[in-house]
């Protein structure tokens, strides 16, 4: 294997996401909306998160859209990870998967070019919503737009991969709905996207703070946090990397070819 067949491999991978991507551009629109409607009218009627009301005064009611900026970013990756998963499911089901899993070249590279291709969209959307965000008064200091930069991508690779693995166990388009119930809406609700974690523990929901803080997205909006601000969450970085790493090895595991073999070979008898 040659560098020179990876970056082809991966630049084919990545042309044909794209042109899909343009090819659908209702999939942007609502990767906008969604975030915006949560900037928008959940920040307005969330009272008290801080101790203080949000509405009046103004300032205030903008310090927490400032706060939920980057849960809402990692709602777009999680929702584009999800919807990647799905993308996934349908090329199986259409044999697109097998042609291009087919290609001379170990499988674990195929799937990082279809990972790279997909978390380099996700981050384009990221850019797309905290630009849109100007719009409503939402603004960050310009250098942490270019900080922020590694830790979506990061975050981005990590929610991707998660996708890559339910993508193994999917097995139907029909079944993906239910799926996207089990996964994004505990992950988004039980994380620190919309409100700080130790609002929780102060309350005494010892057991949602405790389920909060093995959440991996916590930890993707959390470097994602602090990143806007130029800063840097070790803690956070770490659990990101290594859950990146665990969900892809997995679903590099699911895709192995002889484990499909098996797999048919007792449906068979």
């Amino acid at each position: 294997m040659q560098l020179i067949h990876v970056a082809r491999a991966l630049r084919a991978v990545a042309t044909r996401e794209v042109v899909k991507f343009v090819h659908q551009r209702g999939r942007l629109l609502s990767g906008l909306v969604r975030p915006l409607f949560w900037l928008v009218v959940f920040a307005a009627g969330f009272q008290n998160v801080f101790g203080v009301s949000i509405i009046p005064p103004y300032k205030t009611y903008i310090t927490y859209q400032v706060y939920i900026v980057p849960g809402l970013i990692g709602i777009v990756l999680l929702f584009h990870g999800m919807l990647s998963s799905l993308a996934m499911v349908y090329d199986r089901e259409m044999g697109i998967m097998r042609l291009l899993l087919t290609a001379p070249l170990p499988r674990w590279v195929l799937l990082v070019c279809k990972l790279a291709g997909g978390a380099t969209l996700g981050v384009l959307q990221c850019y797309a919503f905290l630009i849109t965000c100007i719009f409503f008064d939402v603004t960050f200091d310009p250098m942490g737009w270019v900080t922020v930069f590694p830790a979506i991508v990061a975050a981005g690779l990590m929610l991707s991969s998660m996708g890559l693995l339910l993508s193994v166990y999917i097995r139907q388009l029909e079944n993906f709905a239910g799926a996207m119930n089990f996964v994004i809406f505990p992950m988004f609700f039980l994380s620190s996207a919309l409100y700080p974690l130790w609002k929780l523990q102060e309350s005494g929901s010892e057991i949602v703070y405790m389920v909060s803080n093995l959440n991996p997205f916590t930890y993707a909006v959390e470097l994602v946090r602090f990143a806007l601000y130029g800063m840097f969450n070790e803690v956070a970085c770490a659990v990101v990397i290594v859950a990146t790493i665990v969900f892809f090895l997995l679903a590099a595991y699911g895709y192995d070819p002889q484990r499909g073999m098996i797999r048919r070979t007792r449906a068979g008898t």
